[in-house]
């Protein structure tokens, strides 16, 4: 998997993004990660994004397969051989492709959870839902493009809250040995644009067992379309991968 990259085309990369008590998700990281802050605040979301045209990166565009897949995100900082760098930590990720099941964390990294979607879209409205075939975990978006970017109080505009999106867009998540595999996103294209939303459901942030009442709360929403990119392995940083305490 080192040498491995994905070609493909994101048709649609919805990111719902919430504001988090730092000290709350620090309990999901693994050490030494740790929540990148924007204020007093960390940063953690859902991605929902359908690829297209997916294959190895010496295939042609028409060999692609295309499927809707989740990832829940947190983000994060470490520090590396050059310094500070950033990136998103992944606990979970869906998906409704049994091929990226089954490869995902062999053929190319990060473990995927086999999930049902229901997607109902058009140019400006989103709607997009799924549940766990475990029955753990369920998500429904309901989004719709905006005018202008607001609402945020972690992002004073949309070029601020882009920059640190595209700033961390190497993921890492934890395979059922523990260990980290790392997946960065590589595009020339990258563009989104502000959504406003219109009801949102999550079952991982409203267990409050895990977010207790006001430690997660919604910010924002962003979204790409139509933007090739390649996703190329990465290696974690050397760290141990135990959670906090």
């Amino acid at each position: 998997m080192k040498t491995f990259q994905l070609a493909s085309v994101i048709e649609r990369r919805l990111l719902v993004n919430y504001r988090v008590d730092p000290d709350v998700v620090a309990r999901l990281l693994p050490v030494p990660l740790r929540p990148q802050q924007v204020g007093d605040w960390a940063v953690a979301g859902i991605c929902l994004i359908r690829l297209g045209q997916a294959r190895p990166s010496w295939l042609p565009g028409r060999f692609g397969v295309r499927s809707e897949n989740a990832a829940h995100r947190i983000a994060v900082e470490w520090d590396g051989p050059q310094g500070r760098s950033t990136g998103v930590y992944i606990p979970r990720r869906d998906s409704g492709s049994a091929l990226n099941v089954l490869a995902g964390g062999r053929v190319f990294p990060g473990e995927h959870h086999r999930a049902t979607f229901t997607v109902r879209e058009t140019t400006t409205d989103f709607h997009v839902a799924f549940t766990s075939r475990d029955d753990t975990l369920s998500v429904r978006v309901d989004v719709q493009t905006a005018a202008q970017f607001h609402g945020s109080t972690l992002f004073a505009n949309l070029d601020q809250a882009s920059d640190f999106f595209r700033n961390g867009s190497t993921g890492f998540s934890a395979t059922h040995t523990e260990n980290l595999e790392g997946l960065e996103l590589d595009t020339d294209a990258w563009h989104v644009e502000p959504l406003d939303i219109r009801d949102i459901h999550s079952t991982f942030f409203e267990d409050q067992a895990q977010f207790p009442p006001g430690s997660a709360e919604l910010d924002c929403a962003l979204l790409m379309r139509d933007v090739p990119a390649t996703w190329n392995a990465v290696p974690p940083p050397q760290i141990h991968t135990r959670s906090h305490p």
